[in-house]
């Protein structure tokens, strides 16, 4: 089946509910599917990244889904085959109902591929989330038939290394330093903060005495000279007083 054409903007993100009740269970019991979106492939002669490009979705869903046959792993048995030629699909967690308004209806097994052969295979993050049919809302569908078939999910998860411990305890305390650090500089800004009035204005008011209490001199010198023509005698009148003040 040669991929389709989608319309811009399309999504594809069915429930589980959707994807047993009607796209798994008319695949199985031959009944008519409004839109072929989900191609038939061999999951376990495949390896996951391989399956992006058998996708007929856009690959920027980053979803990808597919019918697979069962192949049984025991001709008598029930448990799937479900090696690769690079690894192997392991289920992880238990099997959760999937169930309509009325009854259950499949069940959803969560698998994650392991490179290499078991039990020392390298787990990776390609998950897989495989739903079967337990019972069909067809009247004619052949009980026999409802393991046939599978449908699956196949995504990759994105894997976050966590710090360790030592690392974020080192990271709080270095934020901490430095907010201490911050607020250390804000007191001592605002301790030896000089205002713009005492630049513009000149000498800062030292003496803590209003302006108006100031004297009324410009400089040092004007303040030297008024001060001493205030004590010099006026010795031009009398010159005894000239004597008396040298005596003196």
């Amino acid at each position: 089946m040669a991929p389709m054409t989608l319309p811009p903007g399309f999504r594809f993100h069915p429930t589980d509910e959707e994807l047993v009740a009607y796209y798994l269970d008319r695949k199985i019991s031959g009944r008519t599917i409004e839109l072929e979106i989900i191609p038939e492939v061999d999951l376990y002669k495949c390896e996951p990244w391989d399956l992006p490009d058998k996708s007929f979705l856009p690959s920027k869903d980053m979803e990808w889904y597919f019918y697979s046959p069962r192949d049984k792993k025991y001709p008598n048995g029930s448990r799937t085959n479900r090696a690769t030629r690079g690894g192997y699909w392991k289920a992880t967690g238990k099997d959760r109902a999937v169930q309509t308004s009325k009854a259950v209806v499949g069940m959803k097994k969560t698998l994650v591929y392991y490179r290499g052969r078991a039990p020392h295979g390298i787990r990776t993050n390609w998950v897989m989330h495989e739903y079967r049919l337990l019972h069909s809302a067809s009247p004619t569908a052949p009980s026999s038939l409802k393991d046939s078939y599978s449908l699956c999910r196949i995504f990759k998860k994105n894997i976050q290394i966590p710090k360790t411990k030592e690392a974020a305890v080192e990271n709080n305390q270095s934020f901490g330093d430095e907010i201490s650090r911050g607020r250390e500089a804000e007191v001592e800004d605002e301790n030896f903060n000089t205002s713009s009035s005492d630049v513009t204005q000149g000498t800062p008011n030292e003496t803590g005495m209003p302006d108006e209490y100031q004297p009324p001199f410009t400089s040092d010198e004007a303040n030297s000279s008024a001060n001493l023509s205030s004590l010099r005698p006026d010795f031009s009148s009398d010159p005894f007083q000239v004597r008396y003040y040298m005596c003196v």
